[in-house]
């Protein structure tokens, strides 16, 4: 190609990114069981998150984190027994429904640092509450099956009201100052 040529052709244009499709569940059934899986994943990270901040000596953080992790557990319970469940049931075989490897409501694991602060703690479970709010939407828009859709409906509904909530948690606490994460006396390794 002549340089006159190259000047002229117009960059090729790439199609724009697009969420993969979404495999919406075919009954009831396997929609409660997702909505376990997102509840029971996201209890366990907060608990995680709790631990973590209890051995950094963090109590304030570890103790928020264990109230959420409490919260997404009793949402656990509720489903399971709605659903009249003693245990709980295996996710369709080859129906990968969510991005990634966690479910939507999970905070990412790397996300705490121990010296955060509720804040923080909070920003984690405002981000997770409106991935999960999100999700649901999606599950509505796409759920060929009416009964689907209305719990999804529902389900996106309960998550709006959860991001409400952290919101207004959010409004009671101080944001950090800019140097939150300044140790005078930062943990030491030695080999």
């Amino acid at each position: 190609m002549t340089a006159a040529a190259r000047k002229t052709t117009k960059p090729a244009r790439r199609p724009a990114a697009r969420k993969p499709a979404l495999n919406a569940p075919r009954t009831i059934r396997e929609f409660m069981t997702l909505a376990l899986v997102m509840e029971t994943e996201a209890s366990q990270r907060y608990a995680e998150f709790a631990d973590a901040m209890e051995v950094c000596n963090n109590l304030e953080v570890a103790a928020l984190f264990r109230k959420m992790a409490d919260i997404e557990g009793r949402h656990a319970t509720q489903i399971m027994t709605e659903m009249g469940w003693s245990e709980v049931p295996p996710l369709p075989p080859g129906r990968a429904t969510w991005e990634g490897f966690e479910a939507p409501e999970t905070a990412p694991g790397d996300e705490v640092h121990y010296l955060m602060q509720p804040w923080h703690a909070l920003q984690l479970a405002l981000a997770s509450e409106q991935r999960a709010e999100a999700f649901f939407g999606r599950l509505a828009r796409v759920a060929t099956v009416a009964t689907v859709r209305r719990a999804a409906l529902e389900l996106e509904a309960e998550e709006r009201e959860h991001v409400e909530l952290v919101k207004a948690w959010l409004a009671k606490v101080p944001k950090p100052d800019s140097d939150w994460a300044v140790d005078p006396d930062p943990p030491s390794y030695t080999d």
